[in-house]
């Protein structure tokens, strides 16, 4: 039995231009180890039958990149053509879009070939993945722990070595958080940097796509592809095309990071914290300097998020109301009636507490007194970063507070999914970008993560420290291998 997917994408990418290897015996390897583990639950749709398809129509073609014919799972809010996109919602189990999403549409251009749509909280709402309609996926490292959220479903099938990649998406930490509990790396770039059309919105002012990979490396090839300018979304930024590999490999020694003290308070575990001072050790020895600070506002960040994230989601699931797609009531009387019992038997509980919550915080007068204050709030959160970032070069803190927990732990406590979420949701609020980089293990063996926040439209530098660090701390990342 071929285990060509456990190789890097370079050995994959030489292998296929020589023809030791075919676009088929990664697609056929993939669904075999897919199915060979369904109880991780990774996947909501499969692409079995396009995705062969895709592969012998490959065969025989020049390998004119380096991801051609990789196999790469994508997120289920992400639109893929023909192929059924549910947002992890009952509301959508029976839609297939007609049209791919920007990002889609680029991979295919690329020649990289879509596995499946992975599992994820609802409507990208939750940081467990355990809101999804399908059940939760598990966690590799330990299938009695969840994978995080909401892009739980791809951080699964990185880190179990079903594809290389993955898309996810992060409006609060999304990305970065599964990626931590996973063991893997996950970059929630600038926003604006990737675009959006395509994605089913969440919070539109804070929502990002991003890549999810075993290594830093491969990160930054994905990046590549996924980035750009795009007419059809107008928050896309004109900023110039990159090859975010091209640091990669430079030295780190005279660099300047911040850490900020309210990133390592009691919330934090100890463990955790442990973790985080052992690197700051290594970076002071590999000629980094590490100071403490103080940065404004961000002990707001989950409060400002609460009512952003929630008005901007009670505006953007109104159009889900059984008339035009989707879940739809067949005996309603009146409009009113297939409106209220479409989407009450369409979302799930998590997913209505947040649209009455947005909806109360946008009607009438609330709409001044909390989300345009929030959004004041926000801009001076950001005003901070940058102030800091005229200093530092990095800031630096964990990804989580905890490591991944178990899946059976209460879900009753409303606030908890947030604070799942407390050290990753200021870099949404500032449009920054943000990296997870696996640094280690609890005692349990769990992944804990470095989380790097760097400039606007950094990513390239971003990939400089994050892969000399990585390259130091030479961590062993497959769940059914050795540390």
């Amino acid at each position: 039995m071929s285990n060509y997917l456990d190789l890097s994408i370079l050995e994959l990418n030489t292998l296929l231009k020589e023809g030791k290897v075919t676009p088929l015996m990664l697609v056929e390897e993939a669904f075999r180890r897919i199915e060979k583990d369904p109880e991780i639950n990774a996947f909501i749709t499969l692409n079995k039958e396009e995705a062969i398809k895709e592969a012998k129509a490959l065969e025989g073609m020049e390998v004119d990149n380096v991801l051609f014919g990789i196999p790469v799972a994508v997120k289920d809010n992400i639109l893929t053509k023909d192929l059924r996109t549910t947002c992890a919602s009952h509301i959508l189990d029976n839609f297939i879009p007609i049209y791919d999403a920007t990002v889609v549409s680029k991979l295919k251009e690329k020649h990289l070939i879509i596995i499946g749509k992975t599992n994820m909280d609802e409507f990208a709402m939750g940081s467990t993945s355990r809101t999804s309609y399908f059940g939760a996926p598990k966690n590799p490292w330990n299938k009695t722990k969840i994978t995080g959220g909401s892009s739980g479903g791809s951080a699964a099938s990185v880190a179990s070595r079903m594809v290389p990649l993955a898309l996810g998406t992060d409006t609060g930490g999304s990305i970065r958080q599964p990626a931590s509990y996973c063991g893997l790396v996950g970059m929630k770039p600038t926003y604006g940097r990737v675009s959006r059309y395509g994605l089913v919105a969440f919070g539109s002012s804070l929502d990002a796509i991003g890549p999810m990979s075993r290594n830093v490396y491969e990160n930054a090839l994905l990046l590549n592809v996924i980035e750009g300018q795009d007419d059809h979304d107008l928050t896309s930024s004109y900023h110039e095309i990159e090859d975010y590999t091209r640091f990669i490999g430079q030295d780190i020694k005279g660099m300047k990071v911040a850490l900020p003290n309210y990133f390592m308070s009691d919330v934090v575990s100890p463990s955790i914290k442990e973790k985080i001072e052992e690197t700051v050790s290594l970076l002071q020895k590999l000629g980094v300097t590490v100071e403490r600070v103080d940065i404004d506002y961000i002990e707001n960040a989950v409060t400002l998020y609460q009512i952003i994230a929630m008005g901007e989601a009670s505006s953007n699931l109104a159009r889900f109301d059984g008339v035009r797609y989707g879940h739809s009531v067949d005996d309603a009387k009146e409009v009113e009636e297939l409106y209220l019992r479409t989407r009450e038997e369409g979302f799930g509980d998590e997913v209505k507490r947040r649209i009455m919550v947005g909806s109360y915080l946008l009607s009438g007068e609330n709409a001044k007194v909390y989300y345009d204050k929030a959004m004041q709030i926000r801009d001076d959160m950001k005003k901070s970063f940058e102030k800091c970032f005229e200093k530092y070069d990095f800031i630096i803190g964990p990804t989580t507070c905890t490591t991944a927990y178990d899946l059976a732990q209460d879900t009753d406590d409303p606030m908890r999914s947030f604070l799942d979420d407390v050290l990753v949701i200021p870099v949404n609020m500032a449009g920054l970008p943000g990296l997870n980089l696996p640094i280690g293990f609890s005692r349990e063996h769990m992944p804990i993560g470095l989380h790097i926040i760097g400039k606007a439209f950094d990513e390239a530098r971003m990939y400089q420290f994050a892969s000399f660090l990585e390259k130091e701390l030479n961590l062993k990342l497959d769940p059914k291998g050795e540390e």
